[in-house]
């Protein structure tokens, strides 16, 4: 007989960050990523998550793990995001990407906007790579969140689109009924 469950979403957490890598500082962005998820997420999910230094060749060799090795369906990256010299998150995932979703980085700046200026320094980005997406996210747990809970109303369909499994949000943190937020 088929097993007829259903099959659980693969999600890549990588934190982006030189100090957290070298234990000068605590990882804030990746668990603050995992947290949202456990918040938001009401289907079946594992994490799998990766704390890399700020350095291009190591971030795009971790992309390209969990999207072809690890299967991971949905890879959030945190950090790496800003313009400083080291911020190279977003170039990584342009060298491992096979497609860019350019209205992805355009709405997550937008919404970051409302918070606060500095958001249109931010160069996140969204791809796909095979069947997975890649979202490139803040390092700050409080613009994580603000972020994502407005944002990951695009994901489920995104995801859907891509074959990935079902992925159903608890209405309280998730709006999916493509009005957004008030």
């Amino acid at each position: 007989m088929e097993d007829a469950s259903p099959r659980q979403l693969d999600v890549g957490i990588v934190t982006c960050s030189d100090r957290a890598h070298r234990e000068e500082r605590a990882d804030r962005g990746g668990p603050a990523v995992e947290d949202w998820l456990d918040r938001a997420l009401i289907s079946a999910w594992a994490s799998h998550r990766r704390l890399v230094p700020d350095d291009r060749e190591t971030i795009a060799e971790t992309l390209r793990a969990l999207v072809d090795e690890t299967s991971c369906h949905l890879v959030l990256t945190t950090g790496g995001t800003g313009p400083a010299p080291r911020d190279v998150t977003p170039d990584a995932t342009r060298d491992v990407a096979d497609r860019e979703l350019p209205g992805f980085g355009e709405h997550m700046r937008r919404i970051s906007l409302q918070y606060v200026s500095t958001a249109i320094l931010s160069r996140q980005i969204g791809a796909i790579r095979n069947r997975s997406l890649i979202v490139n996210l803040p390092g700050s747990p409080k613009a994580i969140d603000e972020i994502l809970d407005d944002f990951f109303e695009v994901v489920p369909h995104t995801l859907e689109l891509l074959d990935a499994p079902p992925v159903e949000t608890d209405p309280e943190v998730v709006d999916t009924s493509g009005h957004g937020h008030d």
